[in-house]
Order: structure tokens, then C-alpha cells, then sequence
């Protein structure tokens, strides 16, 4: 069963810099904050990137939380920020997020 994926932001330390946290009950992992990109793609990435490692495929929607982030969902073909699906190689291949 596949699962909505939250992401948030977080901010810069002495040691690390801004990343974002994508998470579901499947597991999670950290991106780097890309600073030639939004703020909706950056979470868009970390989230693509969380479906890419649990090989989630599919057209995935994502939208705002009050003052905590992202979450996205699997969505309709056509109403997506990003799209993973199987070359027909076994591979899984990931569309640019928004």
C-alpha cells in the first residue's frame, strides 16, 4: 500500500546547511536545499526522491500544510507535479518536479 509523503524544511546549521525531510511510514531521507529552485520544488524533489527509493510509480499531487510543509499524493495521470514510472527495463524513471 502505498502511502502520502510529508516533507518540511530545515533551516541551516553550524555544520549543515537547509535541507528538506521527506517522510512517510515506509521510511524517509533528507535532500540538500537547491537554491536555484522554489520553494514548492525543493519539496517537490524530496519527495520524488523518497517515492524513487521506495519504488513508488505513479503520478504523484502535492500541496501546501498550514505552516508545515508539503504533502503529496498519488494522483490522476495528467494532475501531477511529478511522474516515476518503469522504463519496461525494470528501471524506474523520474520526471523533473514542477
Amino acid at each position: 500500500m502505498r502511502q502520502a509523503i510529508s516533507t518540511k524544511f530545515l533551516g541551516p546549521t553550524d555544520s549543515r546547511g537547509a535541507r528538506v525531510k521527506a517522510a512517510c511510514e515506509a521510511g524517509s531521507l533528507t535532500a540538500p536545499w537547491d537554491y536555484s529552485l522554489g520553494i514548492e520544488a525543493n519539496h517537490a524533489h524530496a519527495a520524488r526522491d523518497l517515492a524513487m527509493k521506495l519504488g513508488w510509480a505513479g503520478h504523484w499531487y502535492g500541496g501546501g500544510l498550514s505552516g508545515a510543509g508539503f504533502v503529496f499524493v498519488m494522483a490522476a495521470k495528467g494532475m501531477s507535479d511529478f511522474a516515476i514510472w518503469n522504463d519496461g527495463a525494470g528501471n524506474l524513471v523520474a520526471s523533473k518536479a514542477v
